[in-house]
């Protein structure tokens, strides 16, 4: 029986969850020589999931073998496990259906790229060619380290941020670098340049080799994406600015404030690393952060989230309605009916799923406020990996449903319009219409 291109990355996801969590309860793997099987698949499935929620330390419980896996893990997650699925159906000869294909190229290139094999390659290419670049940049940044883990920390921390994954060799993440301009800019650019997905990756690459000469020639996708993504970035580092650094007080120079704020509202989109204390946030920080976190990253990138084109076409088509226009346009390109019904879709759904885990999440847990619980929600779908500092501390159940958030959050979206494109129409019926009272 034929398998569909949904299950076996449903498939090939979940096996990666359960072959990473038996790896990490190997003896090998922890400093003390033992882990409890729930928090082992807890952070295999934050691993794969690129989210970076922990239930134990990295640095101090896992071993070097251990913090391997969760790297291998997580560069799994980043790169894409539809490209790694992809590839692998290429390898063993199995054909893929057209209908599939098409959501696949429409995933990560917007119909742009005829060849799934030169894809995959590019994807690649790309991928590791940017996160040895960064390795090298943060290796000579990480002057403070000791020699033996100066190199594993530099790899770690490259892929880790263009993977948005959040990991980190560091218990207090980057806070310890909140000053370092060298290894702030250097993992802004890697969270930027992972989380806007390798379309536009790939037309930036072209724009900078000269294939590319002005900003008009980028496709409608990669445009929306570098603006939509620009915008979210200085939205969030306003308010952060305002909100923790400007509004509160302190004595930091005003550059360390800026470089902290922007920091954290790129690290916010999907990337989960700090450099700041999130448990003393404000409510108007609290707030931005979780609009960004469920916003999340770009279609086709290492990121999670609704992503940044649902949320922009949905803005363009309530002003397009404002202005009663009957068509919903972009840079002078109309936006197709089936486009902005899958945009809303999954807004909508991802709305519902945050919403029902949160409310098991709050049922279970009586000890923390509702802002804590509600940032780790939407952090665990928008697999962002920040938190409020509550992870270790919630009960088994609360676990469990930000492990089947993370997975959904995931892979969500993108199994959910494989479903939808394969669901037989029942036929149209016209049955007599009947207006409904709005607002």
């Amino acid at each position: 029986m034929k398998k569909s291109a949904s299950f076996i990355v449903i498939t090939t996801f979940i096996s990666a969850i359960f072959l990473g969590a038996i790896l990490l309860s190997l003896p090998i793997s922890t400093t003390s020589g033992s882990i409890s099987p729930a928090d082992a698949l807890f952070t295999a499935t934050s691993a794969v999931t690129v989210t970076g929620l922990i239930v134990e330390d990295t640095p101090t419980y896992f071993t070097f073998f251990g913090q391997m896996v969760i790297l291998i893990l997580f560069q799994f997650g980043g790169v894409g496990f539809m490209t790694f699925s992809t590839l692998m159906i290429l390898l063993i000869g199995k054909s893929i259906s057209l209908q599939d294909k098409f959501i696949i190229e429409n995933d990560f290139t917007a119909g742009g790229y005829k060849n799934l094999k030169d894809l995959v390659k590019k994807i690649f290419l790309l991928t590791f060619g940017l996160e040895f670049l960064g390795a090298v940049v943060l290796y000579f940044q990480f002057s403070d380290l000791d020699p033996n883990k100066r190199l594993f920390s530099s790899v770690f921390h490259s892929i880790s941020a263009f993977c948005n994954a959040g990991f980190s060799t560091f218990s207090n993440s980057f806070e310890n670098y909140a000053d370092n301009t060298g290894v702030n800019i250097t993992l802004i650019l890697l969270i930027i340049l992972g989380g806007i997905g390798f379309l536009v990756l790939n037309d930036v690459y072209m724009f900078f080799t000269g294939k590319i000469r002005k900003f008009s020639r980028f496709s409608l996708h990669t445009k929306l994406v570098l603006i939509s993504s620009g915008l979210l970035v200085v939205l969030g580092f306003a308010v952060i600015l305002g909100e923790e650094l400007i509004h509160k007080g302190g004595d930091l120079p005003l550059g360390k404030q800026i470089l902290t704020a922007l920091f954290q509202s790129v690290s916010a989109r999907t990337a989960g690393f700090n450099t700041m204390d999130l448990g003393t946030l404000t409510t108007g920080s609290i707030y931005i952060m979780i609009i960004l976190m469920t916003i999340g990253a770009s279609p086709g990138s290492t990121g999670g989230g609704v992503k940044t084109s649902s949320i922009s076409i949905a803005v363009a088509y309530v002003r397009a309605r404002l202005r009663n226009n009957k068509k919903v346009d972009l840079f002078y390109r109309n936006i197709p009916s089936h486009t902005i019904e899958k945009a809303f879709l999954v807004i909508i759904i991802s709305f519902i799923v945050i919403t029902v885990s949160f409310l098991f999440i709050a049922s279970f847990e009586e000890d923390f406020k509702l802002s804590e619980l509600l940032f780790e929600t939407v952090s665990a779908f928008g697999t962002v990996g920040l938190s409020m500092g509550i992870t270790a501390k919630l009960s088994m159940g609360s676990r469990i449903v930000l492990m089947i958030t993370m997975f959904i959050g995931r892979i969500g979206p993108l199994t959910l319009l494989l479903a939808l494109s394969r669901r037989e129409s029942r036929g149209t019926y016209n049955y007599p219409e009947e207006n409904i009272m709005i607002g």
